[in-house]
């Protein structure tokens, strides 16, 4: 099972974005048969079929293995990615594009665009993936924001000095600053 799936074809999205579909999707998070997830959501197996063979033919479910119950066939299904990014380019992007401002929302939701989509094209089955990820909350009086932003540009000005040279393997540094809005739960 892979950790993402990153979508891009509108077909493949239109397939999963059905609420009864999400729900089978979730239940095949580990291999299950269909009369075993129509228990699990009070549905028929038939029902559940239905949107199985949907999610199937999509590439968002695969049949893993199948087993004889009384004497028929029946196929044991998984969900394909542990997780199912929709890129943003399913939408494409709407009224004209701004210029390129560092310090605008546009330019940060341009770059976890590109961060996202670089994600989801890493390969996965190379044996070691070094990467960091890192988070956390910072709290900066209104007047010392610039000092804060201007501390935080030379620190990653010094970075990409030292380490900008032509030798080794390359990593992208992606750095996001916004103001936290409310906790969500």
């Amino acid at each position: 099972m892979r950790d993402v799936l990153y979508l891009e074809a509108r077909e493949q999205a239109e397939i999963l974005l059905k609420p009864q579909r999400i729900e089978v999707l979730r239940q095949l998070a580990e291999p299950r048969t269909c009369t075993e997830v129509a228990a699990r959501l009070d549905q028929t197996p038939q029902r559940v079929y239905y949107h199985v063979r949907q999610l199937v033919a999509a590439g968002l479910v695969e049949q893993v293995s199948a087993r004889k119950v009384r004497g028929i066939s029946e196929g044991i299904y998984r969900a394909v990615a542990r997780s199912y990014w929709l890129s943003p380019r399913l939408v494409g992007r709407l009224g004209d594009r701004r210029i390129r401002d560092e310090l605008s929302l546009g330019y940060l939701l341009d770059l976890v665009e590109e961060v996202q989509a670089d994600i989801a094209g890493l390969d996965r089955s190379r044996p070691e993936l070094p990467s960091i990820g890192v988070s956390g909350e910072i709290r900066v009086p209104a007047e010392r924001r610039q000092e804060f932003l201007r501390d935080l540009q030379s620190t990653l000005q010094d970075l990409f000095t030292r380490y900008g040279g032509a030798e080794g393997d390359a990593f992208k540094l992606a750095v996001a600053c916004y103001p936290k809005g409310d906790d969500r739960e």
